[in-house]
């Protein structure tokens, strides 16, 4: 497995507040995707944050992954924390500490999100799960109260058919109980993508954390 200092730097696309003491709202595509696609979710949200939609660094299917997986939503954890360790050095260039940052992942960009945000809860502001699961087993701790009082949101499709409706379960379950965290969460008719209201409803959020 590729070791972080073997990736290429990340490729960034910026947003909003150019202020490097500004709150920083860090975007992460879905697997095969690219950061010039997520960037497009900036226009629902509120002014005043930094905005910064990342680059994965793993090419897959014309575009990037987050990490190897052992099958949709299930990360293998060797490549989890490798790439996890990459984005921190990025992170921690960018947001020394004091900085708020939050994240929002969109499918495996959410499983990447909420791996970064397992990992270490204290490091982020809150984090956004769009269509997307948990990396439960990918080597990150799942375990009761371990995100107390984070603020987390979560936005799932009745209707996904891309995501392991199991995974999408025991992460509503886990978000909404035993992890502690300060949830707010919807669940809407679409498919494998983010509902219009949800998007409306997550800048409303957003805009909560970080005032």
């Amino acid at each position: 497995m590729s070791a972080p200092d073997t990736f290429e730097a990340p490729t960034v696309v910026t947003r909003g507040d150019a202020d490097a003491e500004a709150p920083l709202v860090v975007l992460l595509h879905g697997r095969g995707s690219h950061e010039r696609e997520i960037i497009g979710l900036v226009d629902l949200l509120p002014e005043g944050p930094a905005y910064a939609a990342v680059r994965a660094p793993i090419a897959e299917g014309g575009g990037y992954a987050w990490f190897a997986n052992r099958g949709i939503g299930r990360p293998v954890p060797e490549s989890l924390r490798c790439t996890m360790d990459w984005f921190r050095d990025w992170l921690d260039a960018v947001a020394p500490a004091g900085r708020p940052v939050v994240l929002i992942g969109f499918s495996g960009g959410a499983a990447f999100a909420g791996g970064l945000l397992l990992d270490e809860p204290a490091r982020f502001a809150g984090a956004a799960l769009l269509a997307g699961t948990l990396p439960f087993d990918g080597g990150v701790p799942a375990t009761p109260g371990r995100l107390a009082g984070r603020p987390v949101f979560v936005a799932q499709g009745d209707d996904d058919a891309v995501i392991p409706r199991e995974l999408l379960d025991r992460t509503w379950e886990y978000l909404t109980g035993e992890s502690g965290a300060t949830t707010v969460a919807r669940r809407d008719p679409v498919g494998h993508e983010i509902a219009r209201e949800a998007a409306i409803e997550l800048g409303k959020w957003l805009g909560d954390v970080v005032a």
